[in-house]
C-alpha cells in the first residue's frame, strides 16, 4: 500500500531519553522488543532531549548520524523507541532513504507474527488498521495529490478517498466479528458461573513466566519462550484443586510499558478474561530489578479495562534465579496482597500456590438466603445474570425469597450498588 524500499531485517536502533520519566523507554527492553520482532540490530544511536523535535523527533543534528550510521552498516530498516507522529515517520524515511518503524508498530509487528488463533489474527488486524489509517495520507507519494476544485481533483485524492472507505469498511467488519467473540466469550463465563467454577487469570509484564506458570499448573503445552510476548492468544483450562474443588486458569496476552492504545482496545474481549475473574495471579519475574516498575505498568493496563481493583495474588516467579531462595507463601498484612515464591520451570513452590488457592477460594464465597422486596427487580435480574441464584421462592407479598452462592467479590460490588443486605441467613 505504500511506496516504500523493500523492507529487511538489518536495522539500526534510535534510543533518546527524555527529562520526563513518563516519556522514557528501557533500553534493555527496546532491544528485547527488536530482537522478539526477529530483527538483526547492526547499529545503535542513543541521546537525549528536553522534548521531540517536530520535524525528525531527533533534532536534525542526531537525525544525520542516524542517516550515516544507516549508510555505514548498510542497514534497510530503522526503529526508534518512541512513537512518531505520521509526519516525522515521513520525514524521516526520506532522509534515511529506507523504511522507519516507531516502537507502535515494532510491537504490532511482533504481535501480527504471535497471533495463531482466527480471533487473535482479527485483534491483531485492528490494531494494525487503525495504527495504518493515521499514515495512509502520506503513504501515496507516487500518486498526484492536488487541492481539489473543479478540473483540479487529480487521480491521487480519489485513490486517497478509496483507501479511507476501504479502511473503515474492513474496520467495521473485523469490530463486528469481534462483537460476536465477544458474546460468545459472555455465554462462556455466563456458563462458568452457573457450574460455580471460580476463574483465575493470569496476568503479569511481558516474558515474566506466565505461560511456564501455566503450563506447569495445567499440563496444556502452551507455547512459551525466553521472549517477549510469546503468548498471544488467550487458553483457558479446567484445574483440580484440593477436596475435588476445580477452577478455570485463564493464559492472557503480557503487558508492557507505553501499550498501544489500539492494542488495548482491540484486545478488550481477550483482556476480559482477567476483568471477570474472581482473582488475579500477578506473575512477576522476582529476579528483575525493575519488578516493582513493571507492577505498576501492570496496573496501569488494568485500569485500563476495569480490572484495577481485582484481588491480586502476588506470585513472584523465577526464584531458581535468585540466590538461596526457598519456596514459600507471604500471608496477606494490612492492605498488602498475598505472595508467593516459587519456579515455574522447576516445579519448587507450585504445590504451594495450589494449596493456597484451594483456601482463597473456598473462603471468598458467599452462600446463603435473603429477600428482596418487589421494587428490587433489577438487582434480582443481575443475581440470574450472574448464576449465583440456587433457589427461588416468592411470598404472597411478592417479595422475592432467594437462596445465593457466589464469589464474595462480586456480591459486594452489587451490595455497594444496590440495597443488598450485609449479613443473611446461612443455607
Amino acid at each position: 500500500m505504500f511506496e516504500r524500499p523493500q523492507t529487511g531485517e538489518r536495522a539500526v536502533l534510535v534510543h533518546i531519553d527524555f527529562d520526563a520519566e513518563r516519556d522514557r523507554e528501557d533500553l534493555n527492553e527496546f532491544i528485547e522488543l527488536v530482537r522478539s520482532a526477529g530483527a538483526e540490530d547492526v547499529g545503535l544511536v542513543t541521546g537525549s532531549r528536553h522534548a521531540p523535535d517536530p520535524r525528525y523527533f531527533v533534532g536534525s543534528g542526531k537525525a544525520e548520524e542516524v542517516r550515516d550510521v544507516v549508510t555505514a552498516s548498510e542497514a534497510e530498516l530503522v526503529i526508534f523507541d518512541h512513537a512518531l507522529s505520521p509526519s516525522q515517520e515521513r520525514n524521516l524515511e526520506r532522509l534515511f532513504n529506507c523504511r522507519v518503524l516507531d516502537r507502535t508498530g515494532l510491537i504490532l509487528d511482533i504481535f501480527a507474527q504471535r497471533a495463531r488463533s482466527h480471533e487473535g489474527k482479527l485483534q491483531v488486524e485492528l490494531a494494525q488498521l487503525k495504527h495504518m489509517s493515521t499514515r495512509l495520507v502520506r503513504g501515496w507519494t507516487h500518486l498526484e495529490r492536488q487541492k481539489g476544485g473543479i478540473g483540479l481533483r487529480g487521480p491521487g485524492e480519489t485513490q486517497l478517498e478509496t483507501d479511507r472507505r476501504l479502511l473503515a469498511e474492513r474496520i467495521k467488519q473485523i469490530n463486528r466479528r469481534l462483537e460476536k467473540v465477544r458474546k460468545q466469550r459472555d455465554q462462556g463465563r455466563q456458563a462458568r458461573k452457573k457450574a460455580e467454577l471460580p476463574s483465575v487469570s493470569l496476568v503479569g509484564y511481558t516474558n515474566a513466566g506466565k505461560s511456564t506458570l501455566f503450563n506447569r499448573l495445567t499440563g496444556a503445552g502452551v507455547y512459551s519462550a525466553d521472549q517477549l510476548f510469546a503468548t498471544l492468544d488467550p487458553t483457558l483450562r479446567r484445574v483440580e484443586l484440593a477436596d475435588g474443588q476445580g477452577m478455570i486458569l485463564a493464559d492472557t496476552v503480557g503487558f508492557i510499558r507505553h501499550l498501544p492504545h489500539d492494542l488495548v482496545a482491540a484486545f478488550h474481549a481477550t483482556l476480559q478474561e482477567a476483568a471477570e475473574a474472581d482473582v488475579l495471579l500477578h506473575v512477576l519475574d522476582a529476579a528483575d530489578d525493575e519488578r516493582d516498575e513493571y507492577t505498576a505498568q501492570v496496573n496501569d493496563v488494568l485500569a485500563q479495562i476495569g480490572a484495577d481493583e481485582m484481588p491480586q495474588i502476588m506470585v513472584y516467579n523465577k526464584i531458581d534465579l535468585l540466590d538461596q531462595a526457598i519456596p514459600h507463601v507471604d500471608e496477606p498484612r494490612g492492605e498488602e496482597p498475598p505472595r508467593v515464591w516459587l519456579s515455574a520451570q522447576t516445579g519448587a513452590g507450585v504445590d504451594a500456590l495450589l494449596e493456597y488457592l484451594g483456601r482463597y477460594l473456598a473462603h471468598d464465597m458467599v452462600h446463603g438466603w435473603f429477600t428482596l422486596g418487589p421494587e428490587q427487580g433489577r438487582v434480582r435480574a443481575r443475581l440470574f445474570e450472574e448464576g449465583a441464584v440456587q433457589q427461588e421462592q416468592i411470598d404472597a407479598q411478592g417479595h422475592w425469597r432467594l437462596e445465593i452462592r457466589m464469589p464474595r467479590r462480586r456480591y459486594e460490588s452489587l451490595r455497594r450498588r444496590h440495597e443488598l443486605p450485609e449479613s443473611f441467613d446461612r443455607a
